[in-house]
């Protein structure tokens, strides 16, 4: 059993690496989607992820059209805030794809138009809050999608 991790421009490495950790603790691989708001090298990201980094399943794309082009056919559910459905009502499974968007803004519009039926949101009790640090949301949606597999 095991999850896609993907987040598409990510901005900051400790996010980046603790969600790193997160996959390998879980058996799930990381897809990084350029650009990046780091370098890969950035001692943060590293320390974030301790040194489990090198035992880890990254895969790295130049653009979100290579990600998308090779992984077309694939089950996805893109995360945000502003979705209906949220995501304890994603019917998880082996190898779904989940998919974050960048710290500052999430993940493009168009992306999530496109993909309107498909989206889910972590739910929010308060009206103090946009949205949770992605590292958090990350964590929450694996880890709901592992109590559902069993």
């Amino acid at each position: 059993m095991s999850f896609n991790i993907v987040l598409i421009e990510p901005e900051i490495p400790n996010n980046t690496g603790n969600i790193g950790r997160l996959a390998l603790a879980t058996g799930s691989t990381l897809h990084l989607v350029k650009p990046f708001g780091f370098e890969l090298s950035d001692k943060r990201l590293k320390r974030a992820g301790l040194d489990y980094w090198q035992h880890l399943h990254v895969v790295i794309y130049e653009n979100v059209d290579m990600f998308f082009k090779e992984h077309q056919d694939k089950q996805m559910v893109f995360f945000s805030a502003t979705a209906n459905k949220n995501h304890y009502d994603v019917a998880y499974k082996n190898e779904i794809f989940l998919v974050f968007g960048k710290e500052s803004v999430g993940l493009p519009k168009a992306l999530l138009e496109l993909h309107s039926q498909e989206t889910a949101k972590i739910p929010l009790y308060s009206e103090h809050i946009r949205s949770l640090n992605l590292a958090n949301a990350v964590a929450i949606s694996i880890y709901e999608g592992l109590r559902q597999i069993g």
